[in-house]
């Protein structure tokens, strides 16, 4: 196994060679630029949880990747244990964290209502729940039960778009169903509407569960992620998977939008430039620094690789000779992640309360490692994408959920903009709704 990089090295180190024609290269960002801290850069980019902190910045290109197998990949599952009593998330300087609730069911995804309610699943239970308000020390005011008889529920979307919505969807994992809504509702009005059919995932049809849904910009489609049910498997199996579906809002008009996408466990649209945002789960068993997860703009008819092919035209090498028509159409996404890092899902900020660099930014949930032989993840990161086009590069900006090699605390889902401009995210692990806000003040945890 290679030795780490740490970022006492790092800093030591402007350019500095690390073999097979990779680079390590560190820059201190100026502080007028909206950055702070180390740009790890090649191999030094692989980094695991014990260097992972507020400020550090990433680029990884798919120039920078490893040979297939260059480790051998590694069964390293986390073991949950309650938070000690000396942990607490580590934020930018300037920042403060909050647990708004805890003692909830599973909490996964998370979205901002037009009135500024927060809904969110608890997938395992089959609910959804709505917080309402924050008291002065950060606390939810209250919590009530929308809905529940659901199955494996993840995606949330209001429609139409805008100020006053009609109904609220939910991305079932073998359904689009949808309630009655209206600003201010605490409990569906009316019974479940099934809108349309999809490949279940789970124990309603195995792999990939997650079903991620969001209406565009106008208003006029629905898009829904479908993630695969093999890890690299090209049969029968996968028809409409491993991509993101496109409907009518009233179910019809079925068809595949973007393909080759393994696992588009987050599903957003930009607010400004109305483009389709997905946070995704890449392939396993290449080794520990392949293939890396991704955060990326998609296009209709994109086609992403999976499984043929990876981060352009790399060739899984399990599917060797196959699918060479696809070679040249595969898209490099936007934003490449540490591998088996598992984005769940991304949310753009558009409000005020953060310092103005931070507007236009993508933030996004990182679950966590657990075929990686140094772990990695369990973390919010923040993708610097200005005017609505990434950079590639992005930053830990939530950190501290790891407790050593072994065991962990918490393992951030959901994602949203609450309404008076905190970042708020779900954690599974400590079962909790954090909310973070930016006071200019140093932290006091």
């Amino acid at each position: 196994m290679k030795p780490k990089v740490t970022l006492a090295l790092a800093a030591a180190m402007l350019i500095a060679p690390l073999g097979a024609g990779l680079f390590l290269m560190t820059t201190v960002y100026a502080q007028n630029s909206g950055k702070s801290g180390q740009l790890l850069r090649g191999e030094g980019s692989f980094n695991d949880w014990e260097h992972e902190a507020p400020g550090n910045n990433y680029l990884i290109k798919s120039s920078d990747l490893p040979k297939p197998y260059a480790t051998e990949s590694s069964a390293n599952q986390s073991k949950i244990v309650p938070r000690p009593s000396d942990a607490w998330p580590k934020v930018p300087e300037g920042f403060q964290i909050d647990q708004a609730a805890t003692g909830l069911d599973n909490p996964r995804n998370i979205v901002t209502a037009p009135n500024g309610d927060l809904f969110y699943t608890e997938s395992d239970g089959g609910r959804i729940r709505v917080v309402r308000g924050f008291s002065a020390d950060g606390k939810v005011a209250s919590n009530e039960i929308f809905a529940t008889g659901l199955t494996m529920p993840y995606g949330i979307a209001f429609y139409p778009p805008g100020p006053n919505p009609q109904y609220v969807y939910i991305g079932d994992t073998n359904s689009v169903v949808r309630f009655p809504y209206k600003n201010g509702d605490l409990k569906a009005t009316g019974p479940a509407e099934t809108i349309a059919a999809i490949p279940g995932g789970g124990r309603y049809g195995g792999g990939h569960w997650t079903r991620a849904v969001a209406f565009s910009k106008d208003g006029k489609k629905l898009y829904v992620s479908v993630g695969s049910h093999s890890n690299i498997d090209d049969d029968s199996a996968e028809t409409n998977r491993a991509n993101v579906l496109e409907f009518n809002p009233d179910g019809s008009g079925q068809r595949v939008y973007a393909s080759g996408i393994r696992n588009p466990s987050g599903l957003t649209v930009h607010p400004k430039t109305g483009e389709l945002w997905v946070a995704v789960n890449e392939r396993d068993a290449l080794g520990d620094n392949l293939v890396p997860d991704y955060i990326t703009h998609i296009v209709d008819g994109g086609f992403y690789g999976w499984p043929w092919y990876y981060m352009g035209p790399n060739q899984d090498p399990r599917h060797a000779g196959k699918r060479p028509d696809l070679k040249e159409k595969v898209i490099v996404p936007d934003v490449l992640l540490q591998s088996h890092s598992a984005p769940l899902n991304l949310t753009f900020y558009e409000s005020k309360q953060f310092p103005a660099e931070y507007r236009g930014d993508v933030f996004a949930t990182s679950h966590g490692s657990w075929n990686r032989a140094n772990r990695t993840g369990y973390k919010i990161i923040r993708a610097y994408t200005p005017n609505g086009k990434a950079t590639g590069e992005y930053q830990d900006f939530v950190t501290g959920f790891v407790v050593d090699d072994a065991h962990v605390w918490g393992r951030p889902v959901g994602i949203t903009v609450a309404m008076d401009g905190a970042l708020v995210f779900t954690d599974d692990a400590s079962n909790s709704i954090w909310r973070v806000t930016y006071t200019g003040k140093p932290s006091a945890k």
